[in-house]
């Protein structure tokens, strides 16, 4: 069985979307920016789209 996520549907803290902000004024890409924050690639992108923060498409 895949290991899954630890922190599947946790909640976001202050600090986590600060980080979020941050990142993706730096352009960088989603993956970066999972790897970084330990958060899937979808839940970055859905919190990003809730904050209105456009995330670089590199892969």
């Amino acid at each position: 069985m895949a290991e899954g996520f630890v922190r599947h549907k946790q909640p976001w803290t202050t600090d986590e979307v600060q980080k979020l902000h941050r990142l993706a004024a730096k352009g960088m890409a989603l993956k970066a920016i999972g790897k970084a924050l330990t958060r899937s690639e979808e839940s970055v992108q859905a919190r990003a789209r809730q904050d209105g923060l456009k995330i670089a498409k590199l892969r």
